[in-house]
């Protein structure tokens, strides 16, 4: 005889063992973020999700294995309580979780973020009670319980641009008694019907910081968000709001990304075969390897992010065995190729573009390759600018 499912009983034991195993790694210092962790159910918010499975197909693609009670109930459970990041959907389409097929390749463009960030986000935003909170992103709603568990409903709104997302993600939210402030917005512009507030968290990246989170922050609040780019380079920043409207705040440690607010995500730039033909001025050895950038380390997840402010609409992707950087915004281009003895650059257009990457890498490295929180981050009406004492300030794009 089978025993049925109980989900609610069945995970109980298992989230209080991811709330001691994110206690042991430090996530769980607050002793109300490991009571929140113990109480909200996750499986609640992720119904269906996918995770990747095996080698990629023969094409490179990574191949997406659907998981739901359905389908493997003891897989989807255990999953639901691992600390990993659980992709809820591809490119915008919502999955039919009853009909859910593998997938290959596919951009996420939702999800259920690994347990150890949301509770990481939310004690980094330095939340206490009688702080009234705004979380950009709201996902599954996940994250939001958390808050709502700590702070109280009446004290968090969230906002989504997605309203099937929303709509599931309140669903789940009000079927256990949650209620914030739910709505269906575009994050760039905050929520001005519940401001202001006094923490702004985003679960998404930004270019650079919208000046209606700045507008929406008391005085002395702060804001916590990921910045981004179009190199695909991440950093976080905790900003605190002066009353003039300004804003100032060092970066964080750590290599967290998150996906972009669709309205700052990289555009479309076309054929890079076509690209390559731009960048037509005689070849010279490179200073710089673009490993510098794209290797697996720590470092270079910093310095891509550093690299991306110095040519703030410049892309990268591979041609053959080179590597190329184009700019739709200035028409400039750059072509790394693997020589015997090191790498040799061509670039073309307004903007020498892997030169102005070089110079920041010659900054850094006689800076003696100063950490991410050893930056900070000026917002005022004349821009946004990231500063170190030693590497010439860095200005991110207009939001």
């Amino acid at each position: 005889m089978t025993t049925p499912a109980d989900p609610e009983n069945d995970a109980a034991p298992l989230r209080r063992a991811m709330a001691s195993t994110l206690a042991d790694t430090g996530v769980l210092a607050d002793p109300a973020w490991r009571a929140a962790v113990e109480a909200v159910p996750r499986h609640r918010f992720v119904p269906g999700f996918y995770l990747p499975v095996g080698e990629p197909d023969p094409h490179g693609l990574t191949v997406w294995e659907p998981v739901t009670a359905a389908l493997d109930y003891a897989r989807w459970l255990a999953s639901s309580y691992a600390d990993t990041t659980l992709i809820t959907q591809f490119d915008g389409d919502e999955p039919d979780w009853s009909q859910a097929t593998p997938r290959h390749g596919g951009a996420p463009t939702s999800s259920s973020t690994l347990p150890s960030l949301v509770v990481q986000m939310w004690a980094d935003a330095d939340l206490h009670e009688g702080h009234r909170v705004l979380e950009i992103g709201t996902g599954t709603g996940y994250s939001t319980a958390l808050a709502c568990e700590r702070l109280g409903s009446k004290a968090v709104a969230s906002i989504e641009v997605d309203g099937h997302r929303l709509s599931q993600a309140a669903g789940a939210l009000y079927g256990m008694g949650y209620m914030p402030a739910l709505a269906v917005a575009d994050g760039m512009y905050g929520y001005w019907p519940e401001a202001p507030f006094d923490r702004i968290v985003a679960a998404c990246s930004f270019r650079a910081v919208p000046a209606s989170l700045l507008a929406q922050t008391r005085p002395g609040g702060k804001i916590l968000l990921t910045l981004s780019g179009w190199l695909y380079g991440y950093a976080r920043v905790l900003l605190t709001v002066a009353a003039d409207g300004t804003a100032s705040g060092p970066l964080l440690p750590g290599t967290v990304s998150f996906m972009s607010a669709r309205t700052h995500a990289a555009p479309s730039f076309g054929n890079p075969a076509h690209w390559a033909t731009r960048a037509d001025a005689p070849a010279r050895p490179a200073r710089h390897a673009p490993q510098r950038i794209t290797g697996p380390t720590t470092e270079a997840f910093h310095l891509r992010f550093l690299a991306q402010a110095a040519v703030p609409s410049a892309q990268m992707t591979t041609l053959g065995e080179s590597v190329l950087l184009a700019d739709t915004v200035t028409g400039s281009a750059a072509v790394l190729t693997p020589q015997a003895d090191g790498w040799q650059v061509r670039e073309g257009g307004p903007v020498r573009l892997w030169t102005a990457v070089e110079d920041l890498l010659d900054a850094y490295d006689a800076a003696d390759a100063p950490a991410a929180e050893s930056f900070t981050l000026h917002v005022h009406p004349a821009g946004q600018h990231l500063r170190h004492p030693q590497i010439p300030s860095l200005p991110l794009p207009r939001p």
